[in-house]
Order: C-alpha cells, then structure tokens, then sequence
C-alpha cells in the first residue's frame, strides 16, 4: 500500500454514511453477516454506491488501486433474518493482534498525539489498515526489534492492473531494478519511503519491513494536510489516500470499528492469517489485477503506501477514465528449426579456489558503557557486527542478544532474550534496555545463531534509584520545649527529583550532627526513636514513595536546649540541612505530668 504523505485529497462530499453504515453492520447484526444496504448518497465523491466499486475521481490512487485484503472482521450475534450468510466465519481469534505489533500501533499512537495532537489518530485505525494491507504482518512474524523475518514485498507496479512506477531506488527497498514494488507491513513505495520512513525504533534505521518504523510512518501520513481523523470527511479522506476504491474504505472502516470495540494481545507469530494467501481484491473491485497479477515475492504482500506516482494510464472500466486502444494479440514468434551447435574439445574446468566461510566471528561494534539507574532505560545500546574470514560485515544472520545473571532489567517489552537480523553492513543493534528494580551487574551476551562461534559479552550495571535535588514541602519552624519525650509538632516531609521529574524508590539517610562543619552525630537532643524505643540519631532506610516524596518519623527532644542541625540527604544528591530548636521549659511545662492512678 503506497503511502502518499502531504496529498490532499480535493474537498468533496463528506462521507459520513460509510462509517455509520460500517458501525452498524458490527453493531446491529453482530453475526456473520451483514444486511445488504447501499452506502453514500452516489453523488461524485461519496464512497459507496452498493456493490459497484466506481472510481472516486481521476487521479491516480496512492497504490494505483492494487490488491488487498478482503476480509471482513466476524460478527459475534446469531444472524438476524435478512442478514447475509456469505460472510467469512470468524471468531474471537481475528481480535488478537501480534503482541509487537500490537505495542507498535500504540506507540505510534502515542508518539504523533506528543507532536500533533489535534490529528487525533487512533492506532485502532492504524491496526485496521495493517490488517488489510499484510495480514498484521503476516500474523506477527517479526523478531524482537519489530522487523520482519523476511521482506513483505508486493507484486511489480508494471502498469498491469497497477499504476506503472520504474524503478526508483535501484532495488534497495524491494530487491527489483526495474519497477517499484510496496514494502514492508503498511506496503510503502520506495519513493514515498524515502519521504516519509520513520526510525521508531531508535536502531539508528529507517526500515519500511519494521512495524514500528512502517506504523509511524503510516501514522503521520494519514495526519498529513492538518487533518483531524475524528471528522467523518478527513478520516475518509486519509484511508482513501490508500486506495481510492469504496470496498477498500468499507473494508478498513469495517476493521477499525471491529478493532475498536476489543482486542487482544497474542504472541508474535500467532496472529489470525487471511483466508487467501496473497491479496484478494481484484475479483471485487472491478479493476483490479485479478489472475494476471505478476506472483508475488512473499505469501502476504500487497503494493500500496506511497506517493507522488506517475500518471497512471485511463482504463476504460472506470469513470472519467478515457478509453485505451485494445491491446493487440501477442503473436508468437515463428518455429525455427533446432540447429546442432558444433562439437567442441573437452575443457578441462578452471580451478575454483575454496569458498570463504560466509561468518567467521562477531565482534562488538562500537558499544559504549551500560550503565543505568534502576528502572530507567539505558542510553546505551548493544550493537555487535557480524563479519566473514575477510573481515567484511555479512547481512541476513541471525544474532541472538541475552540477558544473563541475577537481575530484573529487560529488553523492551518485557523480554530477557531476542533474536534480530543483521543489516547490509552486517551490524544489528539490540532493543533498549530497561533497568528494573535490582540494583548489580549482569551481561548481555550475543552470539550468532545456528553457528559455534565465540559469544561476545557486555557487561551492565544497574546502580541504585537517585535524587539530585531535595526539597522540604514546607517551611515551618521545628521547635520543641526541652522536656524528655517531648516530640516536635512538626512533620518532616521532603520531594526528591532527578533532572525535574519525579525520584521514587531513592534511599534517604537522616542524620543529627553535632555543627554544621562535621559529619559526626550527635550523642544528645533530639532524637528519633528505634525499633526498641531508645533513642536513634541515624536512620538510613528511608526511600521515596511513587510521587518522590519522603515523611519522617516523628522527633523527640530530651532535657537539653539548645539549636541543633538535622541532615537529609538522598542517594546521588546533596545533604539539605534542618535547624532544630530545643527551648527552655516553663515551670509548668518542667513539671511532669502525673499519670491518675487506677
């Protein structure tokens, strides 16, 4: 599906009664079928005039109207009378969504309502598109950075039931150095890649065969042109900037609405495939490339997102479009007799010198420290190179990155092990790693799949929760009358923040100094109480709570007056100190009070 960022297309009818027919189709009948009812008004621009799939305007469509999938998501009610029977069965399996794709769409989600939030793209949206255009790809099978295990590529864009695209990237993307062909999960041009591929991810790669670069991207051009997707006319507009067919925008609207109303997360891999093994709209829309589509590279390809594409040729079944002249026979080239090639002399073959080993070893690849504060991500990253005898990276080998040793942090995800694909230059960078809540050192190992070859290890460390600034909640004086077992009135209570967010889980020590100038503690005044209730002028187990905030336990003074200081200080930052005061008694006050007997 060729994405074509930045087109607008030209203002039309809104389209309102697609999305309202599509929800109650899933709403109303809930069963596998749906009540045969026309969509849109029929005027030029509304989407949907009952079965016949028009043409929605001149232009060329952003997958010059390639192949998709069809599939209608299930309905979950008996049937109603009238209802269709020619439904696909279904069944609460079509809810689940790959667990990485699934993280990708939300991702993506999130990332573009950061930077444009009056689009307002839901990622049920994107999960719809995604649907049709790879099968979710191809159920899920990607590694743990979200690539595909192999390249999603669709048919040739040859002009044959597609728009005709040249060449444009010399077969970097789609592996064809004569036409352009759709890439990766949401099925984009190269040009349009060019344009609009996203890194995601952050492995430094803007690759249209991983999901989360592929649904990034797809998320900013349905974006495009300040659209708000919760307007019935641009939502209609963006998905038709896919493909400008009716059953194309039924089909994803149908998905979006099944998607919107529950899903699932299921393993990678485990998703529900399409019924057919390769894209098949062209029997239903009326232009498509029916049987005389070129095989496809991949079980689930389908061209589509992309943008700008060379004016595609009128076809004379669809409106406006002209009339081309009919396509002359192919005639077949005349037999000509076999002729005996002359018989030459035995060659002895030339010598063939011994094949390279294809991998020889795997080598760090310029990966700094790891080092990180507990439950935060590392900065660092692990990156490793796979090369052969001549010391050149190898592409396409399988690495596998583990985490081992007694420690809670993770890749991303939730994941204690991956296993990724090499690039062109024989290098793959492992997912981020998550620090968890124990704090030591670990390794991460990576070695080459499938191959004996030496391991190499990283060493990590997760170094304790920390504050850089501590704050006191508020500024009342601590004072208490110098009578033993008086406590203080006041309550303690300090707010701990790392570069301005939020520090939980920092350990904090209250110490009673004896000055300013010293760390040596006290051994009179004010105290804190022990487990035992002896006085304590140490306590060094205190830790923040989720909002960052430290209480301490409640001071008591003894019989000596005077100022004293109070230091609090948080893992990572600096001492805050507190003056205590500790007045002269009254004689009232110095005179203890008598406990009534019985």
């Amino acid at each position: 599906m060729a994405a074509q960022f930045g087109r607008r297309l030209r203002k039309g009818a809104t389209t309102t009664a697609v999305a309202a027919v599509a929800v109650a189709a899933l709403s109303a009948s809930q069963a596998p079928g749906i009540t045969s009812t026309p969509l849109g008004s029929g005027g030029e621009d509304s989407p949907g005039q009952g079965a016949a799939d028009t043409q929605l305007s001149t232009d060329t469509s952003v997958t010059g109207d390639s192949p998709y999938y069809t599939d209608l998501p299930p309905l979950k009610t008996p049937d109603k009378p009238g209802a269709s029977i020619n439904l696909p069965a279904g069944g609460p399996s079509e809810s689940g969504i790959p667990a990485t794709v699934l993280a990708a769409y939300k991702k993506a989600e999130k990332t573009i309502s950061a930077s444009d939030p009056g689009c307002h793209v839901p990622w049920q949206l994107l999960a719809a598109i995604g649907k049709v255009e790879s099968g979710q790809a191809r159920g899920g099978k990607v590694d743990g950075n979200g690539t595909t295990f192999s390249p999603i590529v669709g048919p040739a864009l040859n002009g044959v039931g597609f728009a005709n695209i040249s060449d444009t990237d010399d077969g970097e993307y789609d592996g064809d150095t004569t036409y352009d062909r759709a890439v990766g999960p949401m099925q984009f041009i190269p040009t349009t890649w060019a344009t609009w591929g996203q890194d995601a991810n952050g492995d430094g790669r803007k690759d249209p065969n991983n999901i989360y670069d592929a649904a990034l991207a797809a998320g900013r051009y349905l974006c495009a042109g300040d659209r708000d997707l919760r307007q019935a006319d641009d939502l209609d507009r963006a998905i038709l900037g896919y493909n400008q067919s009716r059953e194309y925008l039924r089909t994803v609207l149908s998905w979006f609405e099944y998607y919107k109303n529950g899903t699932h997360e299921v393993p990678d891999g485990k998703g529900s495939l399409p019924d057919s093994a390769a894209p098949d709209s062209g029997s239903n829309a009326g232009s498509g490339s029916g049987s005389d589509s070129p095989k496809t590279e991949s079980p689930f390809p389908s061209p589509s997102p992309d943008f700008p594409r060379p004016e595609e040729k009128p076809r004379p079944d669809r409106p406006g479009g002209g009339s081309d002249k009919p396509t002359p026979p192919t005639t077949k080239p005349p037999t000509k007799p076999p002729t005996k090639p002359p018989t030459k002399p035995p060659t002895t073959p030339p010598t063939t010198p011994p094949e390279l080993s294809p991998v020889a070893r795997i080598e760090n690849a310029g990966t700094g420290e790891l080092t990180a504060m507990a439950g935060l991500d590392f900065t660092e990253k692990v990156t490793v190179r796979v090369e052969n005898s001549q010391g050149k990276g190898v592409e396409r080998q399988k690495v596998r990155f583990e985490i081992l040793g007694g420690t809670d942090t993770r890749f991303q995800g939730g994941r204690k092990a991956v296993v990724l694909t090499t690039g062109a230059n024989g290098e793959v960078t492992a997912p981020v790693l998550t620090a968890g809540d124990k704090v030591g050192a670990f390794v991460v190992r990576a070695t080459v799949a499938d191959r004996k070859l030496p391991a190499v290890d990283f060493g990590a460390k997760v170094t304790p929760r920390a504050a850089d600034k501590l704050t006191r909640t508020d500024d009342k004086p601590l004072t208490a009358v110098a009578v033993a077992g008086t406590d203080f009135a006041e309550i303690l209570e300090f707010r701990a923040t790392y570069k301005g967010a939020v520090a939980s889980g920092v350990g904090v020590t209250a110490t009673l100094l004896k000055s300013a100038d010293g760390a040596a503690v006290n051994d009179k005044g004010p105290y804190f109480k022990g487990a035992d209730g002896k006085p304590v002028r140490v306590i060094s187990d205190l830790i923040t709570d989720a909002d960052g905030v430290v209480t301490l336990p409640k001071l008591f003074a003894d019989e000596q007056p005077g100022t004293y200081l109070l230091s609090i200080t948080p893992f990572g930052g600096k001492p805050v100190p507190v003056e205590l005061t500790v007045t002269e008694p009254d004689e009232q006050s110095a005179t203890p009070q008598q406990t009534p007997a019985g």
